[in-house]
């Protein structure tokens, strides 16, 4: 199993997706977790961790950065 770390924070689970795309077209695996801690049955869109792994994340963090704005991350890793 591969260790996954966090190679940045989505505001919402559309911008996650966003995310997601960007790392897929560079050829990196990712997965979603929620960054808050909310009721399982909460219809909100919580912020979301995009997961990486280890072994990827400059990578990830590289592919990010040359494909969005700096403002349009909540943050990352």
């Amino acid at each position: 199993m591969t260790d996954m770390v966090q190679a940045a924070v989505a505001a919402d689970i559309t911008e996650a997706e966003e995310l997601r795309t960007i790392l897929r077209q560079a050829g990196i695996e990712s997965e979603l977790e929620p960054a808050v801690d909310h009721h399982p049955t909460a219809v909100e869109d919580a912020p979301q961790k995009v997961m990486v792994p280890a072994s990827e994340l400059e990578a990830a963090q590289d592919a990010i950065e040359a494909l969005t704005e700096p403002d349009d991350l909540l943050g990352d890793a």
